[in-house]
């Protein structure tokens, strides 16, 4: 088992902070206009990518010093985090999908949905600022 690190957890949360506050800029543009910036475009799909490997970092470290297994993957990582009770089952299920999302950033699997995208933006901003609140609620009730 893995001592829990609070500090290497909430350098995670503030990166997907600052990530959030960024995103922000574009939540509420329309399609049109978030198509208009290609430079602006490959800046939100960084910032999604950054907060959601953010998120999956600090999960699997708080998983470890739970002494919880490694999950499969990234999707099950979150769902994992549900299930010991560090943020709800409900966010959890919210959350999962975002690991699709960063594969399809990363890997290009497919062409990337700008409509998606755009609207990922608003339910990161949702779901992560959550996240992170319960998270940090998690660290301050195992006092680090």
């Amino acid at each position: 088992m893995t001592e829990l690190d609070g500090a290497l957890v909430r350098r995670k949360l503030a990166s997907i902070t600052r990530d959030l506050s960024d995103l922000e800029r574009v939540r509420d543009l329309s399609l049109a206009e978030y198509r208009e910036d290609r430079f602006r475009k490959k800046a939100v799909e960084r910032l999604l990518q950054e907060a959601i490997e953010a998120a999956v970092d600090a999960n699997l470290h708080l998983l470890r010093a739970a002494g919880h297994p490694a999950p499969s993957d990234y999707f099950a990582s979150f769902v994992a985090l549900g299930r010991a009770g560090v943020v709800s089952g409900e966010l959890a299920e919210s959350l999962a999908p975002a690991a699709g999302l960063r594969n399809r950033l990363v890997h290009e699997y497919d062409e990337i949905d700008d409509r998606k995208v755009l609207e990922a933006v608003g339910r990161a901003i949702r779901d992560l600022s959550a996240y992170v609140e319960a998270v940090e609620s998690h660290l301050e009730r195992e006092g680090v």
